[in-house]
């Protein structure tokens, strides 16, 4: 289900910084092991409703996307399809933004609990990575591919990522004795806690190599250029992301971050969007706006469109084809066109004449 942190926190959608900390301190005073709190869950969970909602970019992006925490991703062109209608809390233990670890509650809070309670080790994750991609206007409705070429930290070729020179063995860390994981202690607001955290020296993985690779020198991972195929599905708008899984950094012993491709529309000199519908202006003879005719369109795939244009259509007024718009999950838009009456230059005598005797009949 759900969370919402302001009812977590017990405050207002609109309350102060002063006001959330308040609560949170008195909250967690109750719920705190330490002072005799048991319920560890709670404590996790108000805990983790402050570190939003005390932080002016996280809180301004909880309020902006909603409470819908799985499942508000941007769009995946090889990692589902979904629309940028939310955002994407499924990583929240690894912190938000690029692959900054902020908030390890899974860390901080199980472990601080002796490791025992409830804790469970998780898989590190490597940097989220964005890039910004422009597409003509046509590729956006209709949808296209792209390969680009990317610098960024890949997993050694060499040593598939174990840090150690191929055909030699790992061993034990010594400085966590094996076990991947390091004991601290803090002082918080709350008092002094200890808590557990991944052995820098071994990455969490609690072995060492006992020769290096010579490619990666022991670190398991390389920085490199790569290509990266990017599928861009149909219906794409200006500004939209597609998330490839897995397509971000690598880490060593742990799943690669994320890649982020934001997508920027080039301006089409014909057709604007309107949600799932094109919108397009057409000129015409003030005549064919009295009289009415029939002109032709060309599409934005490129096909041309026999369009009748009624006796006396005012200029106000919109002419609408049906399933020629954008491709969306619910069907194709439509195109409408805006007719635009072009006045001419100059009149001849005899066209000055008759528009004078049409203004004599009140037109």
């Amino acid at each position: 289900m759900a969370k919402d942190y302001y009812n977590v926190l017990g405050i207002d959608r609109k309350a102060s910084k002063d006001d959330i900390k308040k609560a949170f301190r008195h909250l967690a005073h109750k719920y705190h092991p330490d002072k005799g709190g048991t319920d560890e869950s709670k404590f996790k969970e108000i805990t983790e409703a402050y570190s939003v909602l005390s932080d002016d970019k996280k809180r301004r992006e909880y309020d902006t996307y909603g409470q819908s925490f799985p499942g508000g991703a941007p769009r995946g062109g090889q990692g589902g399809a979904q629309g940028f209608n939310g955002f994407d809390f499924s990583g929240f233990q690894q912190g938000f933004g690029q692959g900054g670890v902020e908030f390890d509650f899974g860390d901080i809070f199980g472990d601080m609990f002796g490791g025992g309670r409830g804790a469970q080790a998780r898989t590190p994750r490597g940097r989220d990575i964005s890039i910004d991609l422009e597409i003509p206007f046509k590729d956006a409705v209709f949808g296209t591919s792209r390969t680009v070429l990317i610098a960024k930290v890949s997993m050694c070729s060499h040593c598939h990522g174990s840090g150690a020179k191929p055909g030699t063995e790992l061993e034990s860390c010594a400085t966590c004795n094996g076990t991947g994981r390091v004991h601290e202690t803090r002082n918080s607001i709350l008092g002094q806690f200890s808590s557990v955290r991944a052995c820098t020296i071994c990455d969490g993985s609690g072995k060492i190599p006992k020769e290096k690779c010579p490619e990666c020198k022991g670190h398991g991972t390389r920085r490199k250029e790569e290509e990266i195929k990017i599928t861009i599905p149909a219906g794409m708008d200006n500004g939209e992301m597609i998330r490839l899984p897995q397509q971000g950094e690598a880490i060593k012993t742990g799943v690669p971050g994320d890649l982020y491709v934001k997508i920027h529309v080039k301006p089409h000199q014909t057709f604007r969007r309107d949600g799932s519908h094109l919108i397009m202006n057409l000129p015409i003879k003030l005549t064919d706006a009295i009289l009415g005719t029939t002109v032709s369109v060309e599409t934005l795939e490129g096909k041309t469109l026999e369009v009748k244009i009624p006796p006396m259509k005012r200029a106000e007024e919109l002419l609408r084809i049906a399933g020629k718009g954008i491709p969306s999950e619910s069907g194709r838009g439509d195109l409408i066109i805006h007719l635009e009456t072009a006045l001419p230059h100059k009149l001849s005598a005899k066209a000055r004449k008759v528009v004078e005797d049409l203004k004599t009949e009140g037109l």
